[in-house]
């Protein structure tokens, strides 16, 4: 094809973009509507195609003014589709981790099920020997003698307290979850303990309450915030096996492959765990302390579960079509 017959009928694209370039120039990408949007893409194609067809057959000025067009229309191209920090939360938030979740959800499930079958034992052990309560948990967390909730005992908290109390809260939460998370540099092995001692914790204490008679109001007092907290940690926990994993059990990828792509994946829970736990402590550090009875903080906690379920079972369906 001679230049003239190429540019003859290739120039109503070009000119086409000509105008869509100064239209963008005077109004900005988000000024256009959203067909011309739409029409930018594939006018951005065809002029590259043209570019590619047009070098070492024709001459350089044509060479030059298609490069030039195509380098104007770049940055709009790209630059327009790459989100901003508030969007790129929002597809954070609304698809990358609930879908990542879904993904992970083994090893979740895995820590969920340790830290039941954990609370589970503790309660029983506990329940039917106190003594064993010194051979099961750490001293430190064992209550010397037990006689008010543990709603009195552990937030008898002033409101102008509850600021520094919350994120001391955060902070200590943060810090399980992260040690967690960091067991997957021992294979595993720290992030399983963990979550053993968490699970032992939780029933350990709940049998220890219930037999000093102040059971419902532990439950209730652990309810609105512990949802989310629990619900993180086994999220943590999920991840730190989820790297390990990549070690001991890479597939067919080579072990720094494998290490690599799960711990990206990795990453993307945590970032949630991370938020997770500053909700939880928030909520600890100015809900919980207030005076509700013990059947309002237990549907708080039952409203937190049925959320939580709705948003990991749901959100980042509708973009992907289907589950990851």
């Amino acid at each position: 094809m001679t230049q003239r017959a190429f540019v003859e009928r290739r120039s109503p694209t070009w000119n086409e973009m000509e105008v869509l370039l100064q239209r963008i120039g005077r109004r900005g990408v988000r000024g256009v509507s959203p067909s011309d949007v739409e029409r930018l893409g594939p006018l951005y194609r065809a002029l590259t195609a043209d570019l590619a067809y047009a070098q070492g057959r024709y001459d350089r000025e044509l060479v030059e003014y298609l490069n030039r067009t195509i380098a104007r229309a770049h940055a709009h191209v790209y630059g327009g589709i790459v989100p901003s920090g508030r969007r790129r939360a929002w597809q954070f938030y609304a698809r990358t981790f609930p879908c990542e979740f879904r993904r992970s959800i083994l090893p979740i499930a895995l820590c969920a099920v340790i830290t039941v079958a954990s609370a589970v034992v503790a309660y029983a052990v506990i329940g039917a020997r106190p003594d064993d309560a010194y051979a099961l948990l750490p001293h430190a967390v064992i209550p010397p003698q037990i006689t008010k909730s543990l709603h009195d005992s552990n937030f008898a908290i002033a409101r102008d307290d509850r600021p520094l109390v919350s994120a001391a809260i955060i902070t200590n939460n943060v810090r399980v979850a992260m040690i967690a998370f960091a067991g997957a540099a021992t294979l595993g092995v720290l992030t399983l303990y963990i979550i053993v001692q968490n699970g032992l914790m939780l029933g350990g204490l709940g049998a220890m309450f219930g037999a000093a008679g102040f059971g419902w109001d532990f439950w209730a007092t652990i309810a609105p915030h512990g949802t989310i907290e629990l619900t993180a940690i086994q999220i943590a926990g999920g991840a730190g096996l989820l790297i390990a994993a990549g070690v001991l059990a890479p597939g067919r990828l080579r072990r720094k492959d494998a290490l690599v792509r799960n711990g990206r994946r990795a990453a993307v829970l945590f970032g949630g765990v991370v938020t997770m736990l500053v909700l939880a402590g928030a909520i600890e550090g100015f809900v919980s302390p207030l005076r509700l009875p013990a059947d309002a903080r237990i549907a708080i906690g039952a409203i937190a579960a049925v959320l939580l379920a709705a948003y990991f079972t749901f959100a980042g369906r509708a973009t992907t079509g289907r589950a990851v």
